[in-house]
């Protein structure tokens, strides 16, 4: 563990600071506005800290510091070293997909349109990125007929100047023929320009300047022209169309959506230029230290702008929350602008409608995630395989069972059981359970009548024969309870009492830090961050929160709803709903004389009296 510096020798001044370990790799990276102040956090009782900070203090051999003039430098100064070195214990933010771009590889003699992904090269326009390669090939092909450049590769250009034939594209119009000289390569720069200025959301001069062409070419009487002229600017109007108009044609911002966990967050970005969207991105950011929703907000910051958009930089980014320093990224980005940048948060109106429809993106972008993880049969087996090992299980948990508790101020308890097999829910095995026995607010209490009539009902099934057996046949090879050492307490009291600790290990989750608890240990376990095993029991743990609430809003409301009318011999569901629908309310039915309701003829008499007596409390002794 590293060990606090002399506090004199620590500078009162901004700066960034590196923790190093043993081998003198950099873990953790950070920045703050005074050095001395911030690493006297980072030395205080390891109790008291968040367990990530806590654990990349005990990684720690060493600590280092870079004092530098001014907040701006120290944050530029962090984000330079995290991109260097990619500590273990930062966040980072990684693209959850190659998007692909529309490139014009403008530093060529014949300049080439063509659609690509990955690394950037230099002396090349980027436009994009955008969400499916499909759409910008068809975004490209309607524009070729407009700004007809070339998509081949140099070998093809070479080839068909050596033989001096264009190929089809120029005989169908999708391309001007620069390899047998059919345009001059002024004329052909023109275009390229043309379709760089399109792409960049300067659409009205083009449509003004082939309006008035079709115009000309209309009064000259060459009406062929005019017709090709006409079906250029229908297919560049169509192309237009597909770059959403968003915001007034002046405006320039980035807004960004976020969905997040207790381990990642989905980040999606709307790049809007000239009031269009003319790209989107998003990004899975992967939480390895403590973070609070202002600091996720920074750290996003830094990720989207490591690298300046293809569109170049915004005047405005909109964000779902604050930064914790709006004032100090506002800076940072308006340095990297040249000009004034600003961040906040859209309250109201169009922006904030935008807003919400990122966010709308991002929470779909982070399901699919999520379900991509979840599905990825290699990710599965590491999880069983990790959680084995980790909680020193005799067996790879093939069947994982977790339990949780949910009432309203003591109403309605109920428990749930969701089951995982193989690493996938196994949704008819799921159970519920309305508590019995407890009055009041326990969860401990409800918890262990759950557990208890759970075993109960699996010791007596397996004394059966296999055909006779019910629904609770299957043993957990771990059984998993939401709570901390108090839940497991209950869990290891039933397991014991009821024989069963040596064939069903079981653990807790809290859901504070994500620690897990096991019998005979007073710490937890820390499992990374980032593990397959922590994804596993966490996504278990959700989705019993889940179940378990479901089922108590399904009684509350069953509760809520139920009438005067219910329980009354020969009035069905139907007979009830018309009643009250040719009486008009519940009220009107209590209302009733007897002589009213036996005048309906579809209302038998005994039925039409149990209904007066219901409703006017008629003593039946």
């Amino acid at each position: 563990m590293v060990e606090r510096p002399p506090s004199g020798t620590i500078p009162d001044e901004p700066g960034s600071y590196q923790f190093k370990d043993g081998h003198g790799r950099i873990i953790y990276v950070g920045k703050a506005r005074s050095l001395r102040s911030r690493l006297s956090n980072y030395f205080q009782n390891p109790v008291s800290m968040h367990p990530r900070t806590a654990q990349m203090v005990a990684s720690a051999e060493s600590v280092e510091w870079i004092q530098v003039r001014n907040d701006v430098e120290a944050l530029m100064l962090e984000y330079n070293l995290i991109k260097e070195h990619r500590p273990r214990f930062n966040v980072r933010l990684v693209d959850d997909k190659s998007y692909p771009y529309l490139a014009v590889t403008v530093a060529d003699q014949w300049a080439r349109a063509r659609v690509m992904r990955g690394k950037k090269n230099k002396n090349t326009r980027y436009f994009g990125p955008y969400a499916h390669a499909y759409a910008i090939r068809d975004t490209l092909d309607q524009l070729l007929r407009t700004f007809p450049i070339r998509t081949c590769s140099d070998n093809k250009l070479d080839r068909h100047h050596k033989l001096g034939k264009p190929c089809l594209l120029f005989h169908i119009e999708k391309c001007s023929g620069p390899c047998v000289g059919e345009i001059t390569e002024a004329d052909y720069q023109k275009l390229v320009d043309d379709l760089c200025r399109f792409l960049d959301g300067e659409t009205e001069p083009v449509l003004a300047r082939l309006e008035q062409e079709m115009a000309s070419a209309a009064a000259e009487l060459e009406f062929e022209k005019a017709a090709r002229l006409r079906d250029r600017l229908a297919t560049v109007r169509k192309a237009i169309e597909k770059q959403q108009m968003v915001a007034d044609s002046n405006e320039d911002f980035d807004v960004v959506g976020m969905a997040e966990d207790e381990i990642e967050a989905s980040i999606f970005v709307f790049f809007v230029r000239r009031g269009r969207v003319t790209g989107r991105r998003s990004f899975i950011l992967d939480k390895v230290e403590a973070l609070s929703e202002a600091e996720t907000i920074d750290r996003v910051l830094e990720g989207i702008y490591d690298e300046e958009p293809v569109q170049g930089m915004p005047k405005v980014v909109l964000v779902p929350k604050p930064s914790s320093d709006a004032d100090l990224y506002s800076e940072w980005l308006s340095l990297l602008r040249g000009s004034k940048v600003e961040i906040r948060v859209p309250q109201r109106g169009q922006k904030r409608e935008l807003l919400e429809t990122v966010t709308r993106n991002a929470k779909e972008e982070f399901g699919r995630h999520r379900l991509k993880r979840a599905a990825d049969h290699n990710s599965r087996a590491r999880a069983l395989n990790e959680l084995q090992e980790r909680l020193g299980l005799p067996h790879s948990p093939l069947r994982i069972e977790c339990y949780d508790m949910s009432h309203l101020q003591g109403s309605d308890y109920v428990g749930s059981m969701v089951v995982v097999e193989d690493g996938l829910a196994a949704k008819k095995e799921y159970r519920r359970f309305k508590i019995r026995t407890v009055e009041q607010n326990d969860d401990y209490a409800a918890m262990e009548e759950v557990l208890t009539r759970r075993l109960t009902n699996y010791l007596v099934d397996r004394e059966k024969p296999v055909s006779e057996r019910g629904k609770f046949q299957y043993p957990p090879q771990l059984l998993v309870v939401d709570g901390g050492k108090g839940q497991l307490g209950v869990a290891v009291k039933v397991v014991e009492k009821l024989g069963l600790s040596e064939e069903i290990p079981v653990c807790s989750i809290a859901k504070q830090f994500e620690e897990v608890f096991v019998p005979g240990q007073s710490e937890p376990i820390i499992i990374p961050r980032q593990s397959e095993a922590l994804y596993l029991l966490q996504r278990l743990r959700d989705e019993s929160h889940r179940f378990a609430i479901s089922y108590h809003r399904k009684l509350r409301d069953k509760r809520m709803t139920k009438s005067v009318l219910d329980d009354i011999a020969g009035l069905g569901p139907a007979r009830k709903k018309r009643l009250v629908k040719e009486l008009g309310s519940i009220a009107a039915v209590r209302r009733a004389d007897l002589a009213d309701l036996q005048q309906l003829s579809w209302l038998p008499s005994e039925v039409a009296e149990a209904v007066y007596n219901k409703t006017h409390k008629v003593d039946q002794r």
